[in-house]
């Protein structure tokens, strides 16, 4: 990844206020020293380009044939990856994986045109301890997709990429915290 991309996506994080240093309470219990919400940078027009610049070439060199991810997180960065690709004349359609299926219409589980074999490739804002990106791959698996590759923005290092490692996929993050707390 070229690495002046990955110093403007941190500091635009910073300058926006997407990634904020203090003490925040987790809603998954604990505190953290920093607090990252990828919404509002995927949401900022410059963001949101900013990560499609980065995250295309890692989804295309998985092989993939389409982008997905869980909503509500991965909804700006797989609409991005996706208008990005087809103004590089590498179209790549989206797919959004709910939270549960629809209660109506299709009572569909994933939005998007979808393929038995569809080689797939999954994003997320923030991977920590990896559930909702294990919810999207399970059902993406469900419809005979095959995952190429997992990639976040932001990997907090609390078990959640080390598991998607663990269970076979390839895992990749533009910024990665330490345990300190440092975004790097």
């Amino acid at each position: 990844m070229p690495e002046k991309l990955i110093k403007r996506i941190k500091q635009l994080a910073l300058d926006i206020g997407a990634l904020q240093f203090g003490s925040f309470a987790l809603s998954a219990g604990g505190t953290s020293s920093y607090y990252f919400d990828g919404r509002i940078l995927t949401l900022n027009p410059e963001g949101s380009y900013l990560i499609a610049k980065a995250i295309l070439p890692l989804v295309t060199a998985s092989g993939a044939q389409a982008v997905a991810g869980p909503t509500l997180g991965a909804d700006p960065i797989v609409a991005a990856v996706s208008l990005l690709s087809y103004t590089e004349n590498t179209p790549m359609p989206g797919l959004i994986v709910r939270n549960r299926p629809k209660g109506h219409g299709t009572t569909k589980s994933i939005e998007g045109k979808i393929q038995p074999g569809m080689k797939v490739a999954v994003v997320d804002d923030t991977c920590t301890s990896g559930k909702n990106i294990f919810h999207a791959v399970a059902e993406l698996e469900k419809e005979g997709c095959e995952i190429t590759a997992i990639f976040s923005i932001l990997d907090r290092n609390e078990g959640g990429s080390k598991e998607i490692r663990r269970r076979g996929y390839q895992f990749e993050s533009l910024l990665s915290a330490t345990s300190e707390g440092i975004i790097e």
